[in-house]
């Protein structure tokens, strides 16, 4: 059972301060709509983006967003940050205060940052077994070798986490310059690879998540909404839909 849902039962006796006995009533009376369907159930299972209608009065009526924004340096990944301006500082969406964030970036990486307010999407984009891939573009301070190559595909060791990294892409673009495809987010985890080289890392930028491009159009700071295509390119739950 999805954890995001509750009882249509639950959610009306929470919604109008009735009792159980009140709303049987209003089920067996057809006053009760879920997605423009009239509900007899009172265990129907309704999630966030459930549109519940009582005696013609909305009572819910969310509907999930999905941005993407092409972030700056300088400005956290977070949705509330005393010192610094953040991603969702950013946006020009009313109520992005329900956004939160797929997939964070250091302060100082720029490039594709996700936001919505759709937690099940989320989850399956960061979730395990969807093995989705991340592409950064790094700037070096030092010159690149195949060394780089081999070490990132076979993973490292972090001791203080006491955790291998899964294997990762690289792929050397110039001298100082190199592509990488991660498909996890560990604390750091880029800059801490090139560390291991005592290299360090003179700029980060992600490319994409999954299928999901950074549109070349949005300029730093500037987001648009995703795409059908680009939304349903995360492998969603069955049903999750």
């Amino acid at each position: 059972m999805p954890r995001d849902t509750q009882r249509l039962d639950k959610f009306l006796r929470q919604q109008l301060l009735l009792n159980q006995r009140d709303v049987q009533q209003l089920l067996a009376r057809n006053l009760v709509e879920v997605d423009d369907v009239i509900a007899h159930d009172r265990a129907q299972r309704i999630n966030h983006f459930s549109r519940i209608v009582v005696e013609g009065k909305i009572l819910q009526a969310n509907r999930p967003r999905y941005f993407m924004l092409n972030k700056p340096n300088g400005v956290v990944s977070a949705t509330v940050d005393a010192q610094h301006p953040t991603v969702v500082d950013l946006l020009n969406t009313t109520d992005k205060s329900e956004l939160h964030i797929a997939g964070r970036l250091d302060l100082h990486s720029t490039g594709l940052i996700l936001l919505t307010n759709d937690s099940r999407w989320s989850e399956a984009l960061a979730h395990p077994g969807n093995k989705v891939a991340k592409l950064y573009h790094v700037t070096l301070a030092n010159p690149l070798d195949e060394a780089y190559i081999h070490a990132f595909a076979a993973g490292m060791h972090f001791p203080f986490e006491d955790i291998v990294t899964q294997p990762a892409k690289l792929e050397i673009v110039s001298t100082y310059q190199a592509k990488v495809w991660l498909k996890e987010g560990k604390y750091h985890q880029i800059k801490r690879m090139f560390g291991r080289f005592r290299n360090p890392v003179l700029s980060l930028h992600r490319v994409s998540i999954g299928e999901i491009l950074l549109d070349p159009e949005l300029a730093p700071g500037e987001a648009r909404a995703l795409t059908t295509e680009e939304i349903r390119s995360v492998n969603m739950p069955s049903g999750a839909r």
